[in-house]
């Protein structure tokens, strides 16, 4: 009982960062005392001792928790009260069951602001995890990207995209295309005529490229660091990458007579590109939305 004692201490500990996470995901104190709650039954019934960092474990598990809960929520029982009340049951000696009341969701909505909440709520619930957690909470993208199922590229770009439409800004702006466009046109040039220093210029010097197994030999997923490497990677391919629109962010397609053969992810700063990530499994390529750019 004491072991049970202390573990509800350490949950009491991260209630509140816990709760603010989660109303942000979700836009109601209710869901985010419902979300908080569930996170609590998961770490009753884990081996918390096999934890190394329970505040980075508590926050994982209310980020999935809040998607799962965003993914169903047009699907939600209407009784969604009973199931609040249900999941409590057991645990009230141990952890106290916060109820949100009126005055409460007023002061949290009035504490992140109510423009950003409706923004927020219009967002897709991987976008809205993404966004949240790295914007608001200062979590990696490679803490983000298990919680999402994207790759860090990927997790990258729905971060990006969130913010550009919690900006005001729902899609690249023109000149901000257009300048990526460049530097994706240069690229491609630079690829296909083995161009090794035009792939350096356009490269930044710490560049990350990820590939599934399909286009790299020795199986698994995998990782090429740093420009050198990279550029000799792409050198004299690229004779059938066109750019295009991926998810809504700039990179390139291979798709000889409309076959779509691989996806690659393009992320760009300051002029250069800065992660990579090719995509030609099936499964995912399926998933893309896609708009070929002329």
């Amino acid at each position: 009982m004491s072991a049970t004692n202390d573990l509800a201490a350490e949950f009491e500990a991260h209630r509140s960062h816990l709760r603010g996470v989660a109303y942000r995901m979700l836009g109601s104190l209710s869901e985010a005392d419902d979300a908080v709650q569930e996170v609590w039954l998961r770490l009753s019934r884990s081996d918390a001792g096999e934890v190394k960092s329970l505040g980075g474990w508590l926050t994982t598990v209310v980020a999935r928790v809040c998607l799962d809960m965003l993914r169903a929520r047009k699907s939600r029982r209407v009784n969604e009260a009973d199931t609040g009340t249900a999941a409590a049951e057991g645990h009230e000696s141990t952890v106290r069951d916060t109820r949100a009341t009126a005055e409460e969701e007023a002061e949290m909505a009035d504490s992140i602001g109510l423009a950003l909440m409706v923004v927020l709520r219009n967002l897709a619930p991987a976008e809205r995890i993404a966004f949240v957690l790295h914007d608001m909470f200062d979590l990696s993208f490679e803490e983000i990207a298990p919680i999402v199922g994207r790759s860090c590229v990927a997790t990258r770009q729905l971060a990006s995209r969130a913010r550009r439409r919690v900006q005001g800004k729902a899609k690249v702006p023109e000149a901000d295309l257009a300048d990526q466009r460049q530097v994706v046109d240069a690229f491609l040039t630079a690829s296909r005529n083995g161009d090794l220093d035009g792939l350096l210029a356009v490269l930044d010097p710490e560049v990350v490229l990820r590939a599934d197994r399909v286009q790299l030999p020795s199986g698994g997923p995998q990782v090429i660091h740093g420009a050198a490497e990279v550029a000799r990677f792409f050198s004299g391919r690229a004779q059938s990458a066109r750019p295009a629109l991926i998810d809504g962010a700039l990179g390139v397609v291979v798709a000889p007579h409309g076959r779509l053969l691989l996806a690659l992810h393009v992320s760009i700063e300051h002029g250069r590109i800065v992660a990579l990530e090719a995509v030609s499994e099936r499964g995912r390529l399926e998933k893309l939305e896609l708009s070929m750019l002329g």
